[in-house]
């Protein structure tokens, strides 16, 4: 029999604890997905099943989905009653990922808000090391200031241009200090918009709408709403809202978090957005529509209206209510809307220099100085007269009401400091046969609320108000081809009324017959207008005026006192054609008309005017579309300080002209040696010419004299015998 041999047996054990350390697998303990919810109302079992049911359904709206058996909710069996948390089992990590993010912080009542830990964490924190121990110190990166631009040594405004697909913002200046800032291809897909005070500039995609700032221009936030089509910033810049043609869909697929779209928003059209976290607040129905005299739909935008301290954001079920929402929660302020039957339109009233200042509207009646106010207005109904009515908030006390009669339409303009509210109400005989125009003037600052009435016989076809100022103007046509399609050579007449400070009521100034003007344009810093017939496409003017042409002499009393048309100066005019918008920059120096492949392509481009209407500069520029000032924050000074600048401005004058006289001296040193430079080029090559000349002549005579030199002259000589005589002589 073969002897059988086997291995050599090692009685020493070998160690392998490095190779289990390295491959070691981490079991799953079973409590990632439990998350401890407090905050919740502490209740009796008679409530539990009303309890749970709202929790799953609070859960449910942010895309959480929970069933009420994978609820735990401890009892006190002492008292009967809950302790006020609960347990939640949920499906998978993602959705205790999302819990926290969505539902931390979430407000379940008005008494009540939840505050959500994974279960596990509680553990950790039990068994949390209680000795400080210093963090370690990142390092500090410094990030980009988005109003950076404000702080350019020139004090220079920027606009940006879309043309073709190319986006530019563009330095505005002297010829010498203008230029491109930055620039970049494909940067939008629909158009782009500036934020009001000018710090982020947006643009839309197909995938929805990105923010961007700072000197480099980098990404700044992000909302997802795909096919968006027009967008909304809020006045302090805090929020946004989209809105899209095509109803929102979220596929099964859709990542779930608080920027993004949940199922519960399906079918809505519009969503407010938090500017800076991105987050989503909440999402509307479409917004009404109403109908022209053409039958066409036309959707009202915005269709949210924002308070001026972003506190609030209202919109209109046309004939029924006023819904004002509170930011950030975008909850239903007092849970419940403003019923007003038949309501058709309001607008909140904006805030200016004396609100912060000194309050607003002191001494009103029955008026917190702190609240906001705005103003709606609704039509006859049976044998109810229209109404314009203030209102404050969230006081809901009414102010002031103003019965009218026979009205056909009513549009609400308030001026930009909240000074004035103006109500144009177009009338209609008893007959309807005809119509003509009233302009209630509310005095927002005065005791009472007093009203002016500016009669009219004609349609007002725009109205504008000067900012920062008592005055107004107003476009009137008497033309029957008014609203017809031809309505850009419609006759008009402009006319300037001012608030008379003796009278208390609104004089009228001056009329201008018989213009083409469409349009009225204020500077943003009062004083000057603009007057455009814009859309036209056989007329495009400017008028220039100033409506302080002798203010200096009015202020010290030399000009009459009743002939206040005095000083309404025509200033200059210009034309550019097939203009189509007319925008001016935040200074109220410079004015700037364009012409947009948007309307028409016929000699697109852009043209910037002084405040005298004289061409500075202008681009034809081919598929043209876009031309916007950057706006400017609010001032920081006060009402003192801005006096104490005013009375300073000579002294600050004379540092900008040496300046001015600085730039003007070296352009000008530049100029002239450029110019010397020429000249010496042209001398040099003058001299070199005719050094060249000389020498071509020197060279022409030697070799002249060469040539005569090198002739051969051959004389020949014939002696010739004619007679011969011969004598002797003695």
């Amino acid at each position: 029999m073969a002897e059988l041999h086997h291995a050599p047996r090692y009685t020493e054990d070998l160690d392998f604890s490095d190779i289990l350390t390295k491959y070691q697998i981490q079991h799953d303990d079973g409590f990632d997905n439990i998350v401890v919810v407090d905050g919740v109302p502490v209740i009796d079992n008679s409530k539990l099943d009303k309890l749970l049911s709202k929790i799953t359904k609070e859960f449910s709206k942010k895309g959480i989905y929970i069933k009420q058996d994978e609820i735990h909710v401890p009892w006190d069996k002492c008292v009967g009653k809950s302790k006020g948390f609960i347990f939640i089992n949920l499906r998978n990590a993602e959705d205790t990922s999302l819990s926290l993010t969505a539902m931390h912080g979430h407000a379940f009542d008005a008494r009540h808000q939840f505050k959500i830990n994974r279960f596990v964490d509680v553990e950790r924190y039990v068994q949390l090391n209680e000795t400080y121990l210093d963090p370690p110190m990142e390092d500090y990166h410094t990030k980009e200031h988005l109003r950076s631009w404000l702080a350019d040594p020139l004090g220079r405004d920027q606009y940006v241009t879309y043309r073709g697909e190319d986006v530019e913002i563009r330095w505005h200046g002297k010829s010498s200090q203008s230029g491109v800032s930055y620039s970049k291809k494909a940067w939008t897909e629909l158009y782009v918009s500036w934020s009001p005070q000018g710090t982020y500039l947006a643009t839309i995609y197909r995938q929805g709408v990105r923010l961007w700032g700072g000197p480099s221009w980098e990404h700044q936030q992000r909302f997802a709403h795909p096919l968006v089509k027009l967008i909304d910033f809020s006045p302090c810049e805090q929020y946004l809202v989209t809105w899209s043609h095509d109803p929102i869909n979220v596929p099964a697929n859709l990542p779930q978090g608080p920027e993004f779209f949940s199922p519960e928003d399906e079918g809505n059209h519009i969503a407010v957005w938090d500017v800076k976290t991105g987050h989503l607040l909440r999402t509307f129905p479409s917004a009404s529509l109403v109908f022209d005299d053409s039958l066409k739909k036309q959707m009202q935008w915005p269709a949210l209206k924002w308070s001026a301290d972003d506190k609030f954001v209202a919109r209109i079920t046309p004939g029924q209510h006023i819904s004002v929402y509170e930011l950030p929660t975008m909850g239903l302020h007092g849970k419940k809307s403003l019923k007003i039957e038949s309501v058709v339109d309001f607008e909140w009233c904006p805030h200016g220099d004396k609100d912060k200042d000194e309050g607003r509207f002191q001494g009103s009646k029955g008026r917190k100085l702190e609240e906001n106010m705005l103003a709606y207005w609704t039509p006859e109904v049976a044998n109810q007269p229209a109404r314009v009515t203030l209102l404050t908030f969230p006081g809901r006390t009414i102010l002031r009401q103003k019965n009218l009669f026979n009205v056909t339409e009513c549009k609400l303009f308030w001026q930009n400091h909240g000074d004035f509210l103006c109500v144009k109400v177009d009338r209609h005989t008893k007959t309807k046969k005809s119509t003509f125009c009233n302009l209630e003037i509310f005095r927002v600052r005065e005791k009472d609320f007093p009203v002016e009435v500016v009669e009219l016989k004609d349609t007002v076809n725009d109205f504008a108000w000067e900012p920062r100022g008592e005055r107004f103007a107003i476009i009137t046509s008497a033309d029957s081809n008014l609203g017809s399609s031809n309505a850009g050579t419609v006759k008009t007449d402009i006319s300037f009324y001012q608030l008379d400070p003796v009278k208390n009521d609104f004089k009228l100034l001056r009329v201008l017959p018989s213009r083409t003007s469409n349009t009225i344009r204020w500077s943003p810093r009062g004083r000057h207008i603009v007057l455009a017939t814009v859309g036209s496409s056989t007329k495009s003017e400017l008028e220039f005026w100033d409506m302080d042409f002798f203010s200096e002499e009015r202020r010290e009393g030399q000009a009459a006192k009743e002939d206040w048309a005095g000083g309404i100066q025509h200033l200059g005019s210009a034309d550019h054609y097939g203009v189509t918008d007319v925008e001016w920059d935040p200074s109220g120096r410079f004015l700037a008309t364009s012409a947009s492949a948007w309307r028409h392509t016929l000699e697109n481009g852009y043209a910037i005017w002084d405040f005298r209407g004289q061409e500075i500069e202008k681009h034809l520029v081919d598929r043209f579309k876009q031309l916007i000032w950057r706006p400017r924050p609010h001032s920081l000074l006060t009402q003192e300080q801005k006096r104490e600048v005013r009375r300073k401005l000579r002294e600050y004058g004379r540092s900008f002209d040496e300046e001015d006289a600085a730039e003007e001296s070296s352009i000008s040193a530049e100029l002239v040696g450029h110019r010397k430079r020429l000249v010496d080029e042209w001398n040099t090559w003058r001299a070199r010419c005719r050094q060249e000349v000389a020498e071509e002549q020197h060279s022409r005579i030697r070799l002249a004299l060469c040539r005569e030199e090198s002739k051969e002259e051959i004389e020949e000589w014939i002696d010739e015998v004619i007679d011969q005589t011969e004598e002797v002589v003695d």
